[in-house]
């Protein structure tokens, strides 16, 4: 399945997460979302027609005003780009993907891998040379994200902020009150 969306959730809930995606979407406009979860414990993969970074503002809109509708979601990712688990290919979509990031900014590279034998550090070594910008590891303004997911890799350039993840939606909704 092709998707733009990986949502994760607690191990052994993986269809509630995943019935929690399509109503989210289909409340959202995309009734004919797709959703699959993968053998991947905790992994879900998502299609939608909206885009991926609306999605993850609709979740952060959601968390604020209806924070009871996000009870097995724990994090969203954003994905720009699918291709196969091969070294060229997820450079030339970094790479691609990368013109994002301007000449002062910094970045960072996340790679989460499963079901793969490719070395974390391999990908990091290869995609950060072929971007010319400084690393920032402790506070980038970019996210180079590499998902790994079996023979599938999406990958995304982001701002931190695009991560969804409701554990840290609702430490800082705690902290408000």
């Amino acid at each position: 399945m092709n998707f733009n969306l990986i949502i994760s959730t607690f191990r052994h809930h993986e269809e509630e997460a995943y019935n929690e995606i399509l109503d989210i979407l289909s409340g959202a406009g995309d009734s004919g979302a797709q959703a699959e979860v993968t053998d991947i414990i905790g992994i879900i993969l998502g299609l939608t027609r909206i885009d991926p970074f609306q999605v993850i503002q609709i979740f952060h809109k959601l968390m604020i005003d209806k924070p009871w509708e996000i009870r097995y979601i724990l994090r969203l990712l954003p994905i720009e780009t699918v291709g196969p688990t091969q070294l060229e290919h997820i450079i030339g979509d970094a790479k691609k993907l990368a013109i994002k990031i301007k000449k002062d900014e910094t970045f960072r590279i996340t790679v989460e891998k499963r079901h793969t034998s490719l070395s974390s550090w391999d990908v990091i070594k290869a995609v950060g040379g072929s971007i010319d910008n400084k690393v920032n590891l402790e506070k980038p303004d970019w996210i180079v994200l590499v998902e790994i997911v079996g023979r599938l890799t999406g990958i995304s350039v982001l701002r931190p902020n695009q991560i969804f993840s409701s554990v840290i939606e609702k430490r800082k909704f705690l902290l408000h009150d």
